[in-house]
Protein backbone atom coordinates (compact mmCIF):
# COMPACT_ATOMS: atom_id res chain seq x y z
CA UNK A 1 0.00 0.00 0.00
CA UNK A 2 1.20 3.47 -1.08
CA UNK A 3 1.05 5.95 1.51
CA UNK A 4 2.43 9.87 1.48
CA UNK A 5 4.87 12.60 3.34
CA UNK A 6 3.53 16.40 2.66
CA UNK A 7 6.38 18.37 1.85
CA UNK A 8 6.58 22.59 1.91
CA UNK A 9 8.15 24.70 0.09
CA UNK A 10 8.22 28.05 -0.92
CA UNK A 11 6.08 29.48 -4.22
CA UNK A 12 8.76 30.97 -5.96
CA UNK A 13 9.38 28.76 -9.30
CA UNK A 14 13.00 27.96 -7.78
CA UNK A 15 11.71 26.49 -5.02
CA UNK A 16 9.19 24.54 -6.54
CA UNK A 17 11.60 23.21 -9.09
CA UNK A 18 14.47 22.56 -6.32
CA UNK A 19 11.26 20.88 -4.32
CA UNK A 20 9.98 18.78 -7.19
CA UNK A 21 13.79 17.73 -7.40
CA UNK A 22 13.46 16.70 -3.89
CA UNK A 23 10.22 14.95 -4.22
CA UNK A 24 10.88 12.46 -7.38
CA UNK A 25 14.21 11.31 -5.33
CA UNK A 26 12.24 10.90 -2.34
CA UNK A 27 9.81 8.84 -4.26
CA UNK A 28 12.74 6.68 -6.03
CA UNK A 29 14.63 6.08 -3.27
CA UNK A 30 11.13 5.04 -1.37
CA UNK A 31 8.98 3.09 -3.73
CA UNK A 32 6.27 2.88 -1.22
CA UNK A 33 6.00 6.54 -0.73
CA UNK A 34 4.18 9.26 -2.91
CA UNK A 35 4.92 13.17 -1.84
CA UNK A 36 2.35 15.41 -1.96
CA UNK A 37 4.20 19.51 -2.80
CA UNK A 38 2.52 22.17 -0.30
CA UNK A 39 3.17 26.03 -1.22
CA UNK A 40 3.48 28.00 1.81
CA UNK A 41 3.55 32.00 1.42
CA UNK A 42 7.31 33.64 3.72
CA UNK A 43 7.52 37.03 4.68
CA UNK A 44 10.84 37.42 2.31
CA UNK A 45 8.39 36.58 -0.73
CA UNK A 46 5.56 38.77 0.66
CA UNK A 47 7.65 41.60 0.78
CA UNK A 48 9.83 42.14 -1.92
CA UNK A 49 10.07 46.31 -2.71
CA UNK A 50 13.03 46.95 0.02
CA UNK A 51 16.18 45.56 1.43
CA UNK A 52 15.68 42.29 3.60
CA UNK A 53 17.45 44.25 6.05
CA UNK A 54 14.64 46.58 6.84
CA UNK A 55 11.99 44.37 7.80
CA UNK A 56 14.20 40.99 9.71
CA UNK A 57 16.57 39.54 7.17
CA UNK A 58 17.79 36.11 8.49
CA UNK A 59 15.28 33.66 8.62
CA UNK A 60 12.73 35.22 6.44
CA UNK A 61 12.05 32.38 4.10
CA UNK A 62 12.32 29.99 6.30
CA UNK A 63 10.24 30.52 9.18
CA UNK A 64 6.74 29.97 8.24
CA UNK A 65 7.87 26.78 6.96
CA UNK A 66 9.26 25.97 10.20
CA UNK A 67 6.39 26.67 11.71
CA UNK A 68 4.27 24.67 9.92
CA UNK A 69 7.12 21.48 10.57
CA UNK A 70 6.33 21.96 14.52
CA UNK A 71 2.10 22.57 13.95
CA UNK A 72 2.24 19.10 11.79
CA UNK A 73 0.73 20.98 8.86
CA UNK A 74 3.80 19.41 6.83
CA UNK A 75 6.28 16.26 7.50
CA UNK A 76 9.40 17.77 5.88
CA UNK A 77 10.42 21.14 4.28
CA UNK A 78 12.93 22.05 1.88
CA UNK A 79 15.15 25.32 1.80
CA UNK A 80 17.91 26.66 0.23
CA UNK A 81 20.08 25.91 3.05
CA UNK A 82 22.02 29.06 2.93
CA UNK A 83 18.55 30.75 3.92
CA UNK A 84 18.58 28.28 6.77
CA UNK A 85 19.99 30.30 10.47
CA UNK A 86 22.81 28.05 12.00
CA UNK A 87 20.37 27.23 14.91
CA UNK A 88 17.42 25.78 13.96
CA UNK A 89 13.87 25.63 16.28
CA UNK A 90 13.70 23.70 19.32
CA UNK A 91 12.40 19.94 17.69
CA UNK A 92 13.89 20.55 14.11
CA UNK A 93 16.35 19.01 12.25
CA UNK A 94 18.27 18.98 9.03
CA UNK A 95 18.32 15.28 7.95
CA UNK A 96 19.61 15.02 4.46
CA UNK A 97 21.70 17.42 1.93
CA UNK A 98 21.01 16.09 -1.58
CA UNK A 99 24.39 16.48 -3.84
CA UNK A 100 25.72 19.91 -3.85
CA UNK A 101 25.27 22.42 -7.24
CA UNK A 102 27.68 24.65 -8.48
CA UNK A 103 28.70 26.58 -5.20
CA UNK A 104 29.99 30.03 -7.03
CA UNK A 105 27.93 33.10 -8.13
CA UNK A 106 27.57 34.12 -11.60
CA UNK A 107 27.71 37.46 -13.30
CA UNK A 108 25.33 38.14 -15.69
CA UNK A 109 25.78 41.05 -17.87
CA UNK A 110 24.66 43.29 -21.07
CA UNK A 111 27.75 43.48 -22.77
CA UNK A 112 30.84 42.18 -21.75
CA UNK A 113 31.76 38.56 -20.42
CA UNK A 114 33.82 38.85 -17.78
CA UNK A 115 33.66 41.03 -14.58
CA UNK A 116 37.15 42.56 -15.12
CA UNK A 117 35.67 43.66 -18.74
CA UNK A 118 33.39 45.94 -17.13
CA UNK A 119 33.47 49.28 -17.59
CA UNK A 120 34.25 51.91 -15.13
CA UNK A 121 31.83 53.02 -12.65
CA UNK A 122 29.37 50.44 -14.09
CA UNK A 123 26.42 49.53 -12.09
CA UNK A 124 25.99 46.30 -10.99
CA UNK A 125 22.93 44.84 -8.60
CA UNK A 126 23.37 42.81 -5.59
CA UNK A 127 21.36 42.85 -2.40
CA UNK A 128 24.03 40.67 -0.59
CA UNK A 129 26.36 42.43 1.63
CA UNK A 130 28.88 39.51 1.54
CA UNK A 131 29.06 40.04 -2.56
CA UNK A 132 28.54 43.91 -2.51
CA UNK A 133 32.08 43.16 -0.05
CA UNK A 134 33.99 41.15 -2.72
CA UNK A 135 32.92 42.96 -5.66
CA UNK A 136 34.17 46.52 -4.02
CA UNK A 137 37.21 45.26 -2.74
CA UNK A 138 37.90 43.37 -6.26
CA UNK A 139 36.55 46.74 -8.44
CA UNK A 140 36.16 49.82 -6.19
CA UNK A 141 35.24 51.35 -8.88
CA UNK A 142 31.78 49.44 -9.37
CA UNK A 143 28.22 51.33 -8.50
CA UNK A 144 26.38 48.72 -6.21
CA UNK A 145 22.52 49.04 -5.70
CA UNK A 146 20.23 46.58 -4.37
CA UNK A 147 17.60 44.66 -6.09
CA UNK A 148 14.61 42.52 -4.79
CA UNK A 149 12.50 39.93 -6.53
CA UNK A 150 12.54 36.10 -7.83
CA UNK A 151 15.55 35.41 -10.28
CA UNK A 152 13.05 35.50 -13.44
CA UNK A 153 12.10 39.23 -11.86
CA UNK A 154 15.38 40.40 -11.60
CA UNK A 155 16.76 38.82 -14.87
CA UNK A 156 14.07 41.50 -16.11
CA UNK A 157 15.19 44.35 -14.42
CA UNK A 158 18.33 44.17 -16.11
CA UNK A 159 17.42 43.70 -19.24
CA UNK A 160 14.81 46.91 -18.65
CA UNK A 161 16.85 49.33 -16.67
CA UNK A 162 18.95 51.44 -18.93
CA UNK A 163 21.27 52.27 -16.13
CA UNK A 164 21.95 48.80 -15.09
CA UNK A 165 24.96 47.13 -16.87
CA UNK A 166 24.81 43.99 -14.36
CA UNK A 167 23.75 41.74 -11.72
CA UNK A 168 24.78 38.86 -9.67
CA UNK A 169 23.03 35.89 -8.74
CA UNK A 170 24.18 31.79 -7.54
CA UNK A 171 25.02 30.05 -10.52
CA UNK A 172 23.13 26.95 -8.58
CA UNK A 173 19.48 28.57 -9.47
CA UNK A 174 20.19 29.79 -12.82
CA UNK A 175 21.45 26.27 -13.37
CA UNK A 176 18.17 24.45 -11.66
CA UNK A 177 15.77 26.56 -13.80
CA UNK A 178 17.39 25.49 -16.78
CA UNK A 179 18.98 29.08 -17.19
CA UNK A 180 22.67 28.61 -17.02
CA UNK A 181 23.19 29.86 -20.45
CA UNK A 182 22.23 33.58 -18.97
CA UNK A 183 25.49 33.68 -17.11
CA UNK A 184 28.50 35.37 -18.57
CA UNK A 185 30.84 34.57 -16.08
CA UNK A 186 30.97 32.01 -13.10
CA UNK A 187 32.95 34.15 -10.88
CA UNK A 188 35.78 32.27 -8.72
CA UNK A 189 36.05 31.69 -5.03
CA UNK A 190 39.26 33.36 -4.95
CA UNK A 191 37.44 36.80 -6.35
CA UNK A 192 33.96 36.13 -4.66
CA UNK A 193 34.11 33.38 -1.79
CA UNK A 194 30.62 31.68 -1.80
CA UNK A 195 27.66 32.28 0.80
CA UNK A 196 27.63 29.39 3.48
CA UNK A 197 25.97 26.65 2.06
CA UNK A 198 25.46 28.31 -1.53
CA UNK A 199 24.07 25.52 -4.21
CA UNK A 200 23.13 23.21 -1.31
CA UNK A 201 19.60 22.05 -0.53
CA UNK A 202 18.48 21.56 2.74
CA UNK A 203 15.59 18.81 3.65
CA UNK A 204 13.87 19.94 7.54
CA UNK A 205 11.96 17.55 9.50
CA UNK A 206 11.00 17.03 12.98
CA UNK A 207 13.19 15.36 15.48
CA UNK A 208 10.85 12.91 16.47
CA UNK A 209 9.49 12.33 13.48
CA UNK A 210 11.55 8.72 12.59
CA UNK A 211 8.93 7.77 9.35
CA UNK A 212 10.07 10.52 7.62
CA UNK A 213 13.60 10.67 8.81
CA UNK A 214 13.80 6.98 7.35
CA UNK A 215 12.39 8.52 4.40
CA UNK A 216 15.04 11.10 3.72
CA UNK A 217 17.87 10.10 5.15
CA UNK A 218 18.17 7.74 2.24
CA UNK A 219 18.92 10.81 -0.32
CA UNK A 220 21.64 12.29 1.89
CA UNK A 221 25.33 12.71 -0.02
CA UNK A 222 27.33 12.35 2.75
CA UNK A 223 30.81 14.33 1.16
CA UNK A 224 27.92 17.67 0.76
CA UNK A 225 26.69 16.95 3.92
CA UNK A 226 30.10 17.02 5.79
CA UNK A 227 30.97 20.03 3.99
CA UNK A 228 28.30 22.24 4.88
CA UNK A 229 28.90 21.16 8.71
CA UNK A 230 32.17 22.25 8.57
CA UNK A 231 30.79 25.63 7.13
CA UNK A 232 27.69 26.42 9.05
CA UNK A 233 30.50 25.58 12.25
CA UNK A 234 32.41 28.23 10.67
CA UNK A 235 29.81 30.93 10.65
CA UNK A 236 28.46 30.34 14.02
CA UNK A 237 31.64 30.81 15.16
CA UNK A 238 32.30 34.30 13.09
CA UNK A 239 28.90 35.62 14.63
CA UNK A 240 27.81 38.84 14.05
CA UNK A 241 24.25 39.68 11.89
CA UNK A 242 22.41 38.26 9.33
CA UNK A 243 24.13 40.51 7.00
CA UNK A 244 27.93 40.46 7.74
CA UNK A 245 29.89 40.22 4.54
CA UNK A 246 31.28 36.19 5.47
CA UNK A 247 31.46 33.79 2.85
CA UNK A 248 32.75 29.89 3.25
CA UNK A 249 33.80 27.12 1.22
CA UNK A 250 34.12 23.47 1.91
CA UNK A 251 35.10 20.71 -0.28
CA UNK A 252 36.56 17.06 0.52
CA UNK A 253 39.18 15.68 -2.11
CA UNK A 254 40.94 12.80 -1.32
CA UNK A 255 39.00 12.07 1.99
CA UNK A 256 40.31 15.71 3.61
CA UNK A 257 38.29 18.85 4.12
CA UNK A 258 39.48 21.71 3.33
CA UNK A 259 37.83 24.93 4.08
CA UNK A 260 38.12 28.63 3.12
CA UNK A 261 36.37 31.24 4.64
CA UNK A 262 36.08 35.11 4.38
CA UNK A 263 35.27 38.00 6.64
CA UNK A 264 34.99 41.68 5.07
CA UNK A 265 34.12 45.36 5.65
CA UNK A 266 30.81 46.57 3.73
CA UNK A 267 32.87 48.36 1.95
CA UNK A 268 35.00 46.19 0.77
CA UNK A 269 37.92 48.64 2.39
CA UNK A 270 39.23 45.36 4.14
CA UNK A 271 38.82 41.08 4.13
CA UNK A 272 40.19 37.97 6.71
CA UNK A 273 40.69 35.50 4.21
CA UNK A 274 42.26 32.25 5.42
CA UNK A 275 41.80 28.38 5.15
CA UNK A 276 42.50 25.23 7.18
CA UNK A 277 42.50 21.69 6.66
CA UNK A 278 41.01 18.28 8.52
CA UNK A 279 39.37 15.35 8.39
CA UNK A 280 35.85 15.11 7.21
CA UNK A 281 34.68 13.67 10.93
CA UNK A 282 36.44 16.91 12.07
CA UNK A 283 34.20 19.63 10.45
CA UNK A 284 32.62 21.14 13.11
CA UNK A 285 36.05 21.44 14.33
CA UNK A 286 37.37 22.88 11.75
CA UNK A 287 34.67 25.05 10.98
CA UNK A 288 35.46 26.53 14.72
CA UNK A 289 38.83 27.08 13.97
CA UNK A 290 38.73 28.71 10.69
CA UNK A 291 36.46 31.38 12.81
CA UNK A 292 38.78 31.76 15.18
CA UNK A 293 41.65 32.25 13.15
CA UNK A 294 39.87 35.12 10.88
CA UNK A 295 38.12 36.56 13.81
CA UNK A 296 41.90 37.19 15.67
CA UNK A 297 43.16 38.85 12.00
CA UNK A 298 39.78 41.04 11.45
CA UNK A 299 40.44 45.16 11.86
CA UNK A 300 36.65 45.04 13.78
CA UNK A 301 34.21 42.86 15.62
CA UNK A 302 31.42 41.49 13.36
CA UNK A 303 28.90 42.62 15.23
CA UNK A 304 29.67 46.33 14.40
CA UNK A 305 29.20 45.74 10.62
Amino acid sequence: MTSFLIIGTRGSQLALTQTNMVARAIEAANPDLTMDVQILKTKGDQVTDVPLASFGGEGVFVKELERALLSGEIDMAVHSLKDLPTTLPEGLVIVSTPERADVRDALIAKQVDRLEALPEGACVATSSPRRRAQLLAYRPDLRLTDIRGNIDTRLKKLTEADDLDAIILAAAGLDRLGWGDRITERIDCEVCMPAVSQGALAIETRMDDDRTIAAVSRINHVITHQAILGERAFLRGIGGGCHTPVGAWGRIQENTLRLDGILAALDGSWMVRDTVSGTPEEADESGRQLADMILNKAPQDPLSL
